[in-house]
């Protein structure tokens, strides 16, 4: 049997993968907070309305 120690994954991609998920965390809350503007849903409303 082969008693070689097994390769530990390194702690950057941990951080990297968790860092990665904050960001994305964070990117859905500022999105989801802006459609609690009414000022935001009009603009928005009326950007769509206007590619007809």
């Amino acid at each position: 049997m082969d008693d070689a120690p097994r390769p530990t994954s390194p702690a950057l991609p941990r951080a990297l993968r968790w860092l990665g998920w904050a960001v994305a965390l964070l990117l859905c809350l500022l999105v989801f907070g802006m459609y609690t503007a009414p000022g935001f849903m009009v603009m928005l409303a009326d950007q769509i309305w206007a590619c007809f």
